[in-house]
């Protein structure tokens, strides 16, 4: 079926003020970076855009940053630019590996790590390995800047804790001593496919014993989530096989998903189980 984009106006803003100032005095206006996700919104009708607000000419909203104790990932920073970047291959592997899965090489060139993320869809493939790694997320208004954690950030399907006016800044993810990590996606073909399913676990690992642990999930809920109950079976414990097989079947519980075009709700709530299990076994060193 043809599809054709309606006219709308274009703003390009030097500054992230101009960029707010446009948010608020234009009614119907949408930010756009890469637009891989909001022009085929725009082209089937499911978002109603009067003018786009092109981010891309404001230089604070790009780029990767160690500052130190942190990581600082500009919002409008293009996928491919984290994926070929040393600082986040050395700190982030976790999110490394889950763009590695997304999209081919023409998509990551467009696509940017903050519009995956503001468009909020359940199979954000960004959003385990953030919701893992405690990431927080800087929003910038007219009022200035304010920090939403991660775990905060996603508030229903396809909505998002950024209120009118607001755009996302950047992502700050701390640097932190977390030993080991996994992370596994099961979509419909090999790659460069949306998830079906996708797990992500970091853990501290001392002694044989789970000092702590994260577990995230997409694509099984109205949002990306994080699995706090099967944390909980894990923390703290001696690692056994039997401990990981609680937990998965603890996550299982957790996830509510639905049927779509991809999968069913059964399968989904199947692989959450089995990949949530092989995603902790690689992860604590267990068989």
């Amino acid at each position: 079926m043809y599809y054709s984009i309606p006219k709308v106006e274009y703003y390009r803003p030097k500054t992230l003020e101009e960029a707010i100032e446009l948010l608020l005095n234009i009614e119907g206006s949408k930010i756009v970076a890469g637009g891989t996700d909001l022009l085929v919104d725009i082209k089937t009708s499911r978002a109603k855009v009067r003018a786009l607000i092109d981010i891309n000419s404001i230089a604070e909203l790009r780029g990767i940053v160690d500052a130190g104790e942190f990581i600082r990932i500009g919002a409008a920073t293009k996928l491919q630019e984290i994926l070929e970047s040393h600082t986040i291959s050395e700190n982030l592997p976790l999110l490394r590996a889950a763009i590695e899965s997304m999209g081919s090489w023409q998509i990551r060139n467009l696509a940017t790590i903050g519009g995956n993320l503001c468009t909020a869809s359940p199979a954000a493939d960004t959003a385990p390995p953030l919701l893992a790694y405690d990431a927080e997320l800087t929003i910038a208004g007219r009022s200035g800047l304010r920090v939403v954690p991660v775990s905060k950030f996603f508030t229903g399907y396809r909505k998002t804790a950024i209120g009118y006016g607001e755009i996302l800044k950047e992502i700050v993810v701390r640097k932190s001593n977390w030993t080991k990590w996994s992370y596994v996606k099961l979509g419909r073909r090999g790659g460069f496919t949306l998830s079906i399913v996708a797990v992500a676990v970091t853990a501290k690992i001392s002694n044989s014993v789970v000092e702590d642990i994260r577990i995230a999930l997409n694509s099984v809920a109205p949002t990306p989530i994080r699995a706090y109950r099967a944390e909980e079976v894990l923390r703290g414990k001696k690692i056994e096989m039997k401990l990981v097989e609680e937990a998965a079947r603890f996550v299982a519980g957790e996830v509510s998903p639905i049927d779509d075009i991809r999968s069913t709700s059964w399968y989904r709530r199947e692989m959450s189980h089995r990949l949530t299990l092989d995603t902790l076994s690689r992860a604590l060193g267990v068989e």
